[in-house]
């Protein structure tokens, strides 16, 4: 699972923390999971804390403040759970999430509601041709979702 390319949990962080900056946004890490204790750990044998590369993997969990109410996850493995409003994008690789955030709070994500089958997606559109679309699952749209829709 080790993509040396990958920056790591500290590097996103930094990168989480400039965005935060930029759109002058509250910023709370839980950052000091240790091999021992990240919420899923397959990879490793038994006595294996040590990622390959020798470094210790962890798991960070960010909150940023404002709108759109924003968590991220960072797993060891090199992937993040962002959480936008409520609606949760499993698996955005982790390179990519600062670009994902800054969809998010510059605007550029929207919500789009289909008749059938009904239902609201929140679409975070990244440079290049990526885009996450995620159902929005809760019964109503908060303001920010609503305060989206094209």
């Amino acid at each position: 699972m080790g993509h040396p390319h990958l920056p790591t949990t500290e590097s996103a962080v930094t990168a989480i923390r400039e965005i935060a900056r930029e759109f002058n946004l509250e910023m709370t890490v839980t950052d000091d999971i240790g091999a021992d204790q990240t919420s899923r750990r397959t990879s490793a044998g038994a006595f294996n804390v040590l990622d390959p590369d020798g470094s210790l993997p962890h798991e960070a969990f960010v909150e940023l403040g404002g709108a759109p109410s924003v968590t991220v996850r960072l797993h060891p493995e090199g992937d993040a759970k962002i959480t936008v409003e409520g609606v949760e994008f499993a698996d955005v690789p982790r390179d990519e999430v600062p670009a994902f955030l800054r969809s998010a709070h510059g605007g550029l994500a929207r919500v789009k509601g289909r008749f059938f089958p009904p239902g609201w997606w929140l679409i975070v559109p990244l440079p290049g041709d990526e885009t996450y679309k995620e159902l929005v699952t809760g019964v109503t749209l908060t303001p920010w979702l609503a305060g989206r829709i094209r």
